[in-house]
Parts: C-alpha cells; structure tokens; sequence
C-alpha cells in the first residue's frame, strides 16, 4: 500500500494522535528503534509508515510506504524518521510483588518522565506511578526520550489520593526533600521494610503537602551548599541507583 497525499484520511487520523486529547487508545512511535522494542515486547502495532522505497519492516502487514511529506506531518520531530507507527496502549495490571516503586507527581517536562522512566528500568524498579497532573506516557517526546524502554517497566496512572492509600499503606514512603530538621540524607539511610514508595514532586514545586504528609520518611541528596538544587531526572537517577539493591 502506498499513501502519499497529505490530505488523505488515514494521515489526517494518524496527526490526530500528536494531540492528547485524540490519544484514547493509540499513540505515535516514531522511528525504527522504538518501533523494534514495541514489536519485541509484543504492542500492538495497528499501521506502520515508512519511506518510500525502503526495506524497513518490509514484512510487516499493515506497512504503508509514503514521502517526507506525509512523515513530516504525522512527526512530532523537526526532521521527520523514516518510519512512524500507530499501536495500542498497553495496560498493566497492578501486582501485589511490587516492591520498589517510583512516584512522580505533577511532572511537566516530557523528556525528563522518558529518561526518568528509562532510569527506573536501568535500575530494576518494580514499577512507576504516575500522580496528579502529570504530562502525558505516551506523549511523542516521552516515548523518544525512553529510548526504546517504555515497555520494560509496568506504568499506573493514578489521581486519586484515597486509592494511592489503598495502594501503599503497608510500604515505607519516602519523599525527597530539601535539607531539615527530620530528614535524612541519601547516604545515611537504611532500608526498614522490604517494599518501598520513594516520591519525587515537580521540577518547580516539588511534592505537594499532601504527599509530604503521607510519607512516612523524609530524603535528602547531600550536596554543596553552593549548588541550590539539581535536575530532577538526575535527582532520581541518584536515588534509584542508591536504592536498586537495597
């Protein structure tokens, strides 16, 4: 099948998924890394654009062959990949073996939830929580910034406290927080339970009160008191990689 005008239908319904509010159930993968681990961890894949002329997924079924054009307008990229794949979100089903669990609140910037995420399967998390007003999972930046690794962590959206409760009231719950009084540092701590929560807010505001209050345990990165604060992807790359074996 060949497609190579920008005003037919199926590219109209494909652009569509650049916009949250079209991503019901399917999403944008965009390029041939991320297209390969979504087929290796078994996502459905429902149509795939690739360049004209190519033998990219040349045995994939659905493989629509079209110009730059048409993967310019259905990329979130300034130069556009040379394949682009529309596929089914997966969901996850929550599991009662989770035991090192990452929350982030109200994050904003998709590239840092990518590398985030990418971190937290680097260093064998169990699972990622997504709370409040956080930008989108399948958010074309978000996907990119995985780098292939969105499939190999389970990922929860959840916005309502009292379910969050239900969820971690038998974990031990960390939240990351500027130097106090009644925080400890990273390098100090000790595990005290085998299941943990540890939770990081925005990068601009942090936690809100509400988290504060949940958490049963307050961390600090010792750092120089000359450096205000760090970014928030390498805050939890820190803080994972001190945790991952503990």
């Amino acid at each position: 099948m060949k497609i190579t005008s920008l005003n037919n239908d199926l590219v109209k319904e494909t652009a569509k998924l650049l916009q949250k509010k079209y991503r019901t159930d399917l999403f944008l993968l965009e390029g041939e890394k991320s297209i390969e681990e979504a087929l290796e961890a078994g996502i459905e894949i429902i149509r795939l654009f690739v360049e004209e002329d190519s033998f990219l997924f040349s045995d994939f079924k659905n493989r629509i062959e079209t110009n730059s054009s048409v993967l310019a307008k259905i990329s979130s990229t300034v130069t556009p990949p040379k394949a682009v794949a529309v596929a089914k979100k997966f969901q996850y089903s929550w599991s009662s073996l989770f035991k090192k669990v990452l929350l982030l609140e109200n994050i904003k910037d998709a590239g840092n939830l990518g590398t985030i995420l990418r971190t937290a399967a680097a260093f064998n998390f169990d699972a990622v929580v997504l709370y409040g007003d956080t930008v989108d999972l399948y958010n074309p930046k978000c996907v990119r910034s995985t780098v292939g690794n969105l499939w190999k962590i389970p990922v929860f959206e959840i916005t309502d406290f009292e379910e969050l409760q239900d969820k971690f009231l038998d974990y031990q719950r960390f939240a990351t927080l500027p130097k106090s009084d009644n925080s400890i540092y990273l390098s100090d701590y000790t595990l005290g339970k085998d299941k943990f929560l540890i939770m990081f807010g925005s990068e601009a505001d942090g936690l809100t009160d509400s988290l504060k209050k949940f958490a049963t345990e307050n961390l600090t990165i010792e750092m120089s008191e000359k450096v205000e604060s760090l970014n928030l992807s390498v805050s939890v790359g820190i803080c994972l990689y001190k945790l991952q074996n503990l």
